[in-house]
């Protein structure tokens, strides 16, 4: 059982405690919590009045046994370092950072210590039959990846209370948030990513990106992107397909498996809607969680795979 403390009240830091409150009760449990909005630690008081508000980060990081970043990313940096200083373990919230040299740095300064980024693609039962599918050679030899992410608006209808910074060009952006996820999918199921040419759209000022293109590669298989806002009628719609000389797989909404059967996707007959797997892989990346923090062998991401993501993300903003 190991004590997890959560810097961040937000969605995320909301979420994580509810997954370990209700699915990971056996692997962690929560030593406390520290936002530093009031209203966000009231809320968080009023919902789960047994958990400990810490009355600083310190505190909380000298509580626990594992440190949860679940603040706004221009933030991260900050309290991951405290944390790795302190001796603690870190699960960090994507993405690992927003500023790539100062990410550069941390992450050789924490090689060898206990530290995870959350991807809860690591955790994955759809990316876990997608793998399953490739090894058993459904598709042959893999030869070309396309990444697809829309949005009826941005923020997602759930995500708009943090607007603020989840719409600002400096932490925030769809590219950030959602297409990270599918690098680091393609990163750990295909290798080494690297971009080859960019696009992105900032029509507002001082808003985030409105759409995206890039071509690059992972482990050398060529590789397209697009992701745009107000291109779909769903909160949230995505897809991953990867295509071989044999046949095609895709990960569809997060957490559809699908093959290509006589030119029809056909999902895998255990695949849930997100909304009913979240739990389930939330309960995974927390016995990981565990896991990493008793120094034990883990499947979660590494710093340097969150990092070669972060990488790619800002090159894809850049001007």
């Amino acid at each position: 059982m190991i004590g997890l403390g959560i810097i961040g009240a937000g969605i995320m830091g909301e979420r994580l405690v509810r997954a370990a409150l209700e699915q990971a009760a056996d692997s962690v449990r929560i030593v406390g919590i520290w936002d530093p909005a009031p209203a966000a630690m009231a809320r968080m008081a009023q919902e789960f009045p047994a958990i400990a508000r810490a009355a600083s980060p310190e505190a909380l990081t000298a509580a626990a046994d594992c440190v949860y970043v679940a603040s706004p990313p221009a933030s991260h940096l900050e309290h991951a370092g405290r944390t790795v200083a302190a001796g603690k373990a870190l699960f960090c919230e994507k993405p690992l950072a927003v500023d790539v040299a100062a990410a550069r740095a941390f992450v050789a300064g924490a090689a060898g210590k206990r530290a995870a980024v959350n991807f809860p693609f690591a955790s994955s039962f759809a990316v876990q039959r997608l793998r399953e599918w490739i090894d058993q050679g459904v598709i042959g030899t893999p030869r070309s990846l396309v990444i697809e992410v829309a949005f009826a608006a941005w923020p997602r209808s759930w995500q708009r209370d943090a607007a603020g910074w989840l719409d600002g060009r400096a932490q925030g952006g769809f590219t950030r948030e959602v297409v990270s996820h599918f690098l680091f999918l393609s990163r750990r199921a295909l290798g080494a990513l690297a971009l080859h040419a960019h696009t992105a759209s900032f029509p507002e000022a001082g808003r985030s990106e409105r759409a995206i293109t890039a071509t690059l590669s992972a482990g050398g298989l060529p590789a397209t992107l697009t992701g745009g806002v107000g291109t779909t009628g769903k909160d949230d719609h995505n897809t991953w397909t990867l295509t071989g000389d044999k046949g095609a797989i895709r990960l569809r909404d997060w957490s559809i498996a699908e093959r290509l059967v006589d030119g029809a996707w056909q999902p895998d007959p255990e695949a849930l809607p997100n909304e009913r797997m979240r739990p389930l892989v939330l309960k995974r990346q927390l016995a990981g969680v565990a896991a990493m923090t008793r120094g034990e062998p883990h499947h979660l991401a590494t710093l340097e795979e969150a990092f070669e993501v972060q990488s790619v993300v800002e090159a894809i903003l850049a001007p």
